[in-house]
């Protein structure tokens, strides 16, 4: 098992090196701090609240130990067969398991967060048919000239009993009269038209009738109307009573993204309708049932959307809020999916929580996405900045992000799979990675234990477990950055909803992730934040309400949100504009801000005032008088700044004098941090194509520091200066990322330089025999077995190694007759799907993620030197066999368990998964 290097030479191909992580993970000094919130926190569902203090603490020592830096509570419905373990939510036992988790978790620097109830949305057996999620149901009638109603005014859906009759309105043309006072107790209309042909509509305050979905025992019942202030009050009282007014410890309460369906009204939506937008609804009736394509009904239901989105936050997300910091805790939300705007309800609440759902294509070579395990809907990083965006614009530290939902089928995701995605999060301003999920599952349970049917399973019964503290060591590196300093973002676009609300379609408009097709990638907005940042510039998103609060000063008013940090407040094509609006863009102008904008507004937004809004809005635009400056530029001066109206937005912006990151020429992405004197980028390579070259970096200066996080490695890099600005010499391959941090306060001390890979040899190919052994797994371990060349071990042609799942180790020997090269970089080429890798008996790291490379100069020795590489596979196999052979291993109540496309699972059909490695692997030198 033996192969000799024979002579040297050059090589074309040259690299950077290395997805490892180093054993015993200890963040080396030029790195931030390590803490609890640096590393990845992971959902941790309680399958039926079938917990006890010992293995809750075991279960917590295993996920300190891979890693993770805190739990997020999540009681769900139960498995079969336990029921007499279950423990009802809320109760003084539940509670009780809680404050021990509270506290097992401190004694382990971790943390916990739990969601204000079980499953999702909110609501439980609290939650009466007076609190619970409510719908309007409109019924219509007709009545002529001296004739009277015969049928009662009343729905006739016995699920719909006791639903109140709110309005009743009388339309004859364009007249419109009130009929509610003259419907007696039995519904009986008492009231004849004298004269023409009446259409009635009645408005009823009806229900969802929606359950908790998911739901632990103990959690069952409506679900809550998140627009009623009473019935926040109720629902929370319950967990008053079960915590007794104390503390229960836990860092934050969070609420899951808004799945309240078809939750449109609330008893006292029409009340609050007249108050904020000063006029009636009840007169509106016909045009808030209707879908006709007219500017009066979209003018209506652009008010009735904006008043949802009110109460959403004014009746539940604020107060929530209050409520958790009662408790000496934070509130963490999902706003996507709510009927509001979502910047707005991001902004009010400690943690803005946004969602990767699916998978995203990147062209990095050799990255595995098979069409039949993917979702439809990729995740979209213009969706992701909503909560980064609210949470920048505010002063928000931590941004959130439940990942790796569904990133593909049920235990057909690798590491490797993970890497990208998570870095697409990172991207859009996350810095908070929450894993979907763990599923927390007692020892005696069988393999694969208790899963949840959503997930990727990270769990310690998934063959990468092992594995894991890779991904997870790469995350709390890349986190201890971007949770440093503040976002170094130069723009402010401004996200025109009033747009999106002026539609004639539909009832309440719940912005969904899975419906961005629809609401958010066609519009101008979208558009010109996708071109802003292909181009360069890094941006977040600005609401109404933000800017009606924004401040061009330090912020020393609380009440003010100081835009200091921004350059430039871009204005996109749009429509509608509150007349607000317009005037503190001019206002913020005055004080020095530059606002670009790439259109004027045409109209105002809603019903209400119409023309007195219309009319002052003409008015604050005649009085900006654009004219061209010197470079062409339609410019309108007030006070200190500006306004310009340019239909190219990124020529604007260049005259301005903020320039834009060149590096995206290559296709590197990034984002920006600043702290003190320094800056922090982090730049990724998603292209199939090396980077090897002096670089611009708006940033650089002085110092310029390079860190790896994947390996945690340091060094000074090479830069120096072209046309005024420094460039700096970047290494990167296809998957692989780079943090940078410059300034003149960065203080590198002793570091030494950073170790350039610069001319390659000619590489060795280990081509020799190999020993595969199995370990740690099942359901059979298949035997050793001497190979002539590298096989995976599903190519064997050995059943039981087509269903095992776990790891295999592969054992060479290889001589080396001297060693003279500055570094050797070891490729294990096609793994499926991860390795660690044992050089001469030394760890030399975990690789995990695409290149799948290391550098192992320091393991190396002249003569003979033996390698060991632990490959893990997927859980695939396995679970197939299992269903071919009829295994029990999934039941569970309510949704018991599904595929991707939530339908019955099973992978009897399911071709082998690929297991093992299948190289080449070759060590190339480097003088």
């Amino acid at each position: 098992m033996k192969t000799v290097i024979q002579g040297t030479g050059r090589l074309l191909f040259t690299g950077l090196c290395l997805l490892f992580v180093w054993p015993a993970f200890a963040q080396q000094a030029a790195w931030p701090a390590v803490k609890r919130e640096t590393k990845p926190w992971t959902r941790w569902w309680w399958i039926g609240s079938a917990v006890n203090e010992k293995n809750l603490s075991s279960s917590l020592d295993v996920l300190q130990q891979a890693g993770f830096g805190g739990v997020e509570i999540a009681p769900i419905y139960g498995a079969m067969g336990y029921e007499s373990q279950y423990v009802s939510f809320l109760s003084p036992r539940w509670t009780a398991l809680l404050r021990h988790t509270v506290s097992a978790t401190a004694e382990r620097q971790m943390g916990v967060d739990l969601t204000t109830g079980t499953g999702w949305p909110f609501g439980g057996p609290q939650v009466t048919k007076a609190y619970a999620a409510s719908r309007f149901i409109i019924r219509q009638y007709h009545v002529s000239a001296g004739k009277s109603l015969t049928q009662p005014i009343r729905v006739d859906d016995a699920k719909q009993e006791g639903a109140a009759l709110q309005a009743l309105t009388a339309y004859n043309g364009h007249q419109a009269i009130s009929l509610k006072d003259k419907v007696d107790k039995e519904g009986r209309l008492r009231w004849s038209p004298a004269s023409g042909e009446w259409d009635l509509y009645a408005l009823f305050d009806g229900w969802t009738l929606q359950q908790v979905k998911r739901a632990a025992p103990g959690g069952e019942g409506y679900t809550l109307d998140h627009l009623s202030a009473k019935g926040l009050q109720v629902y929370l009282h319950r967990f008053d009573t079960a915590f007794k007014y104390k503390a229960p410890g836990v860092r934050s309460f969070y609420n899951d993204s808004y799945e309240v369906y078809n939750a449109d009204w609330t008893p006292a939506f029409l009340t609050a309708f007249k108050k904020k937008r000063g006029y009636d609804l009840a007169r509106y009736l016909r045009e808030l049932a209707s879908d006709d394509s007219t500017d009066l009904v979209a003018r209506v239901k652009s008010d009735y959307r904006e008043t949802m989105s009110e109460l959403l936050l004014e009746n539940f997300t604020r107060p929530w809020t209050h409520w958790a910091h009662g408790y000496k805790s934070l509130s963490k939300n999902q706003a996507h999916g709510s009927p509001g705007n979502l910047l707005d309800l991001y902004a009010a609440v400690d943690i803005p929580e946004c969602e990767t759902y699916g998978s995203t294509y990147f062209p990095i070579p050799g990255l595995r996405r098979d069409s039949a395990d993917i979702r439809n809907v990729d995740p979209d990083p213009v969706m992701l900045k909503f909560a980064s965006s609210a949470g920048h614009v505010q002063g928000r530290p931590l941004i959130s992000c439940e990942t790796f939902t569904w990133l593909t089928e049920h235990f057909k995701t690798s590491l490797s799979q993970c890497k990208p995605e998570v870095e697409q999060a990172f991207l859009a301003g996350v810095n908070h990675v929450f894993y979907h999920g763990n599923t927390f599952s007692p020892p005696e349970v069988p393999w694969p234990g208790w899963l949840f049917y959503a997930s990727v399973n990270f769990v310690p019964t998934n063959s990468f477990w092992p594995h894991l503290p890779g991904l997870n060591e790469y995350i709390t590196r890349v986190q201890s950055v971007l949770q440093s300093g503040v976002p170094d973002n130069e723009l402010l676009v401004y996200w025109p909803v009033y747009d999106t609300w002026h539609r004639a379609k539909g009832r309440d408009m719940s912005l969904k992730v899975h419906d961005i097709d629809e609401w958010l990638q066609p519009t101008a907005f979208y558009k010109q934040v996708k071109a802003l940042q292909g181009a360069g510039y890094s941006l977040d998103f600005i609401s109404d309400a933000q800017l009606l609060r924004a401040d061009v000063g330090k912020g020393n008013d609380s009440t003010k949100l100081p835009l200091s940090g921004y350059r430039l407040i871009v204005i996109p094509k749009m429509r509608l504009m509150p007349v607000t609006t317009m005037q503190q863009l001019i206002r913020l102008a005055e004080e020095g801000s530059a606002v670009v904008m790439e259109s004027l507004p045409e109209d105002v937004p809603g019903l209400g005032g119409l023309e007195s809004r219309r009319k002052a809005l003409r008015t604050l635009l005649a009085s900006l008088q654009f004219r061209p400056d010197e470079h062409q530029l339609m410019v309108a001066r007030r006070g200190k700044g500006r306004l310009i109206l340019a239909a190219d937005v990124q020529k604007a912006i260049w005259q301005v004098g903020l320039d834009r990151e060149k590096v995206v020429d290559k296709g590197l992405k990034f984002i920006r941090r600043k702290e003190n004197n320094t800056t922090w980028y982090y730049l990724v390579n998603h292209t199939p194509q090396k980077i090897d070259e002096y670089l611009p970096l708006n940033k650089a200066e002085g110092t310029v520091v390079l860190l790896d996080p994947q390996t945690g490695r340091t060094g000074l890099a090479q830069s120096r200066q072209d046309g005024g600005r420094t460039i700096v010499k970047l290494q990167l391959l296809p998957g692989e990322a780079m943090i940078v941090h410059t300034g003149k306060g960065v203080q590198a001390g002793t570091m030494a330089d950073w170790k350039y890979l610069e001319t390659p040899e000619v590489p060795l190919t280990l081509s020799g025999n190999w020993q595969l052994t199995f370990t740690n797994g099942g359901p059979f371990i298949p035997v050793a077995r001497q190979l002539d060349k590298l096989t995976p071990w599903t190519a064997l042609g050995d059943t039981a190694a087509n269903a095992y799942c776990g790891s295999g180790v592969y054992t060479t020997t290889f001589t080396l007759p001297e060693k003279k090269a500055g570094e050797y970089v070891l490729d294990i080429g096609e793994v499926h799907e991860s390795a660690h890798v044992w050089v001469n008996g030394q760890d030399a790291g975990i690789l995990w993620a695409i290149p799948f490379r290391a550098r192992i100069g320091h393991y190396l020795k002249a003569g003979n030197n033996e390698i060991r590489i632990e490959v893990a596979n997927l859980m695939a196999n396995r679970i197939r066999y299992m269903d071919q052979h009829q295994v029990p291993w999934r039941r569970y109540h309510e949704i018991n368990f599904v595929n991707i496309n939530y339908t019955p699972f099973n992978a009897a059909g399911w071709p082998v998964q690929p297991s093992g490695l299948a190289g080449p692997v070759t060590i190339t030198p480097y003088r």
